[in-house]
């Protein structure tokens, strides 16, 4: 499959991994970036209000749960980076081909809700940031949001590496936040080091937030994103070409999941410092956090918190559309305007924010619902990649389709017995 696009007339724009590799000066660059837009979900509104809540009420227990659940992202990514370089097709365009298409369609809508979902939590985190930070009513502040966010997505008639060059300074925005946070707030670092490998729980409640924690680990929707950054953004023309792009493509998700990590570890680490040690053991939303702040940090703490939060909703938002419109046109090759669906998914976001609904508590229940989705986009992700007829050099090893099989089966548990929590059942 990959080989047959040797001698082959790419379409405007497209380079070979071999112009990539001897047409610039630092070969890693023209490799860098699909990553980074897949990171972003990882440090979205909803990890805020969960970081935040486990550092306040346990300190820096947990900080080993946001460890483990940065290893599992990074496995996951790598599959669905590589199912794109494999096949020249995203995932939902994979599942179109290998499944019936009654499947294929309710594989379609499921997403479909799945990423409204994650949009409406995403564009609410940006909208609450600009409340925090300007003190703004929330409805002109998702106002400010939604212009924004057109702005990000407007980015993508210069190219797709300038939207993700603007990403990659968001994703900056949010680490150069908090590590500025860090220094205000002084933490134990001989205490982050030592709970960073020292998988302990202490208690049944801090074993239900890291449950909280690691069911939302892996986000469907850029699951689907991911394999599709990858499948044409340089084509492999031989199967040594296609090696030697998934090496470079596994320092990408490395290097891009690492920060995503750090970024969760410090927004505990900071919540620990500042909350549990003043024992104030209840800061568990974005509001109380940012009020909180001030009179222990000073006015400056409580800024940056706000800005790393509008940087984290505009940046994880605009992933979010893109999401959308690679499971439309995979799943039942349709499109829409980009712009179309970045109103149509602003809408849930304003009738909320209109009839009085807590935000907090909606980022809350957009989570859960996030969480329904993630069987459907892993177990096919886990099933196409480990097939040959499909992957072919690029097929998984046993020993990754071990691990693979492994996380998904912990991932999928910690969600039901989420779910499960949520809805009173146990």
């Amino acid at each position: 499959m990959i080989a047959s696009r040797a001698g082959q007339e790419l379409p405007p724009g497209l380079r070979t991994v071999d112009e990539a590799l001897h047409r610039t000066r630092f070969r890693i660059l023209p490799f860098l970036g699909p990553a980074f837009i897949a990171c972003v979900a990882y440090i979205d509104p909803g990890n805020f209000a969960t970081n935040i809540a486990a550092g306040s009420k346990f300190g820096y227990l947990l900080v080993w749960v946001i460890v483990a659940a940065n290893l599992m992202a990074m496995l996951i990514q790598t599959l669905s980076a590589k199912l794109g370089i494999a096949t020249g097709r995203n995932l939902p365009e994979v599942a179109r081909d290998e499944l019936p298409r009654r499947l294929t369609w309710g594989l379609w809508v499921q997403a479909e809700l799945i990423a409204m979902a994650t949009d409406l939590a995403e564009f609410l985190g940006a909208a609450i940031g600009f409340q925090l930070l300007f003190g703004w009513a929330l409805f002109p502040a998702a106002v400010v949001s939604g212009i924004a966010a057109f702005a990000i997505l407007g980015l993508q008639r210069w190219g797709v590496r300038t939207l993700e060059a603007v990403i990659a300074v968001l994703v900056g925005v949010i680490g150069g936040c908090y590590v500025v946070e860090l220094l205000f707030a002084d933490p134990a670092w001989d205490q982050v080091l030592k709970h960073a490998v020292d998988p302990k729980f202490g208690s049944t409640e801090a074993l239900l937030l890291a449950v909280g924690i690691l069911g939302a680990t892996v986000m469907p929707h850029v699951i689907y994103l991911h394999s599709a950054l990858t499948q044409d953004r340089l084509v492999p023309e031989t199967e040594e070409d296609a090696k030697t792009l998934l090496r470079y493509t596994r320092i990408d998700v490395m290097i891009a999941m690492s920060i995503a990590g750090l970024i969760n570890v410090a927004m505990l680490v900071m919540a620990a410092a500042t909350f549990y040690k003043s024992g104030l053991l209840d800061v568990d939303s974005l509001d109380g956090a940012h009020k909180t702040l001030e009179p222990i940090l000073g006015p400056a703490s409580s800024a940056l918190f706000a800005l790393a939060l509008i940087a984290s909703g505009l940046s994880s938002s605009a992933v979010g559309t893109l999401s959308g419109q690679v499971v439309m046109q995979g799943f039942i090759s349709r499109t829409i305007p980009v712009t179309v669906r970045r109103l149509v998914t602003m809408v849930p976001a304003f009738v909320v924010i209109a009839i009085g609904v807590d935000p907090s508590r909606t980022l809350v229940i957009s989570q859960v619902v996030l969480s329904f989705g993630i069987p459907f986009a892993l177990v096919p992700l886990i099933w196409f990649t480990s097939r040959r007829q499909i992957m072919g050099p690029l097929v998984n090893r046993a020993v990754t389709n071990v691990a693979a099989v492994l996380i998904a089966a912990i991932i999928i548990t910690l969600n039901i017995v989420l779910l499960a929590l949520t809805f009173g059942a146990a």
